[in-house]
């Protein structure tokens, strides 16, 4: 069995690769091709039952009278369960690198088992909420308990911006309101708006505040980025119900329908728990958008689409998204570091996302990274050697922060010089 299709775009390759294809000779390993990561997919459901696993723990402490400080962490496990264990999973199982073959791509996404794994995050971080509020309210907890607990659903909040982020590409009205839905819980509901039809759109640009600038340090992104992403997702509804001549107050509005999904549970939640509730559920939403704009950081840093004569930018292509293709961290978040194929193919399903040799690529998994990211000065070191050998040390060929462009400039043009002065020598 043979197969023509298209290959893509890298840094190394020409302008003609894209339009180019070649033959596919299927091996008999691809022609009985079955995905070994099937049933390793539930464990993409255990994020969202983060909360109800710590509070199963801290239950276990009090019956076998561990010690108050084991008591007390009991309840911040959701961190350390992000940004310990998760990169520990990478280390010992390493990178995944496996590809279906297109040919069983139309199998993988109608089979439903793998709809129903991401539709199940839902009602698992519901209950996970409810059981916080109970807690919150009732559980006779600490002060720092509390936070501890706020911090734990705030993991479990921001990775359900990546379920969310899954359910809000797909075409059918269930999947799209279940995003909205998700997104109620950390009061993100205007990404589902501003994710699909503004960063895909002016993603690896200037003009896209999600797009993280090189020389740009991780806290300076979050104050810029975060306040722009509102009003370019209420002016892209605005336009849109403008054109079929409806107000943009309109519930057609889909960033104000899922700003009264977010009010309606807010209420809820109050009116049944308490006003005291509502600190630590402002927490965990800050603490859950925090985890997704880190990641928003890390995914296309310094890289840039060149624009064309006509002023237009170049087509968006794998050199443009960073990958890394671990096979714990892909597990948890529905393989949102297979970036390039989803910019490639946005409605394409998780369980389908192939990883591209000719995107560039991170040298860890997205917890890892954002714990460098973190630290900017460690970020700064790691990666932008990485973009400039990416980029064959030419920094114009970047997205460079403007208040850091000359400064980046004259480092990286001199590094440039003695490259060129090593390869003559050599």
């Amino acid at each position: 069995m043979t197969t023509t299709k298209p290959r893509p775009t890298g840094s190394s390759g020409s302008a003609d690769d894209a339009d180019a294809t070649y033959e596919h000779h299927l091996t008999a390993d691809e022609q009985k091709w079955i995905d070994k990561k099937k049933y390793a997919w539930i464990f993409s459901i255990v994020p969202a039952a983060i909360p109800l696993i710590i509070w199963g723990v801290a239950e276990w402490m009090k019956a076998i009278d561990a010690p108050v400080f084991f008591a007390h962490a009991s309840w911040f496990l959701g961190p350390i369960a992000v940004f310990i264990l998760i990169p520990i999973g990478d280390f010992v199982l390493g990178r995944d690198g496996e590809n279906a073959p297109e040919e069983f791509v139309p199998q993988l996404e109608e089979t439903k088992y793998y709809r129903i794994v991401s539709y199940l995050y839902f009602p698992v971080m519901l209950a996970s909420l409810i059981l916080c509020c109970w807690q919150w309210k009732y559980g006779g907890m600490e002060w720092y308990d509390k936070l501890g607990l706020a911090w734990s659903m705030g993991m479990t909040s921001g990775i359900g911006i990546v379920a969310a982020h899954e359910l809000g590409h797909k075409k059918t009205g269930f999947e799209r309101w279940l995003a909205k839905i998700v997104l109620a819980v950390p009061a993100y509901g205007h990404f589902y708006v501003e994710h699909n039809k503004g960063h895909h759109v002016k993603v690896a640009t200037p003009e896209d505040p999600v797009s993280s600038r090189m020389g740009e340090n991780a806290y300076t992104y979050l104050l810029r980025s975060i306040p722009r992403q509102i009003p370019r997702a209420w002016n892209v509804e605005k336009t849109r119900l403008a054109r079929s001549k409806k107000g943009q107050f309109n519930l057609d509005n889909d960033v104000w329908n899922a700003w009264l999904i977010t009010i309606v549970l807010w209420v809820a939640l109050v009116i049944g728990f308490g006003i005291g509730i509502l600190p630590y559920m402002v927490i965990q939403a800050v603490i859950g958008i925090a985890l997704l704009e880190f990641v928003n950081y890390l995914e296309h840093y310094g890289l840039l689409r060149q624009k064309l004569e006509d002023g237009r930018y170049e087509r968006c292509s794998p050199e443009h998204s960073w990958n890394s293709d671990n096979l714990t961290t892909n597990i948890f978040l529905y393989q949102l570091q297979r970036h390039s194929d989803h910019h490639a193919n946005p409605t394409r399903r998780y369980q389908s996302l192939r990883s591209d040799v000719f995107a560039p690529e991170l040298p860890a998994g997205y917890a890892t990274m954002i714990a460098a990211a973190a630290m900017p000065p460690v970020w700064f070191a790691i990666m932008d050697r990485r973009l400039m050998q990416y980029y064959n040390y030419d920094i114009e060929r970047a997205n460079l922060h403007p208040s850091k462009a000359a400064k980046l400039r004259k480092k990286w043009n001199r590094v440039a010089a003695k490259q060129q002065q090593t390869v003559k020598a050599g």
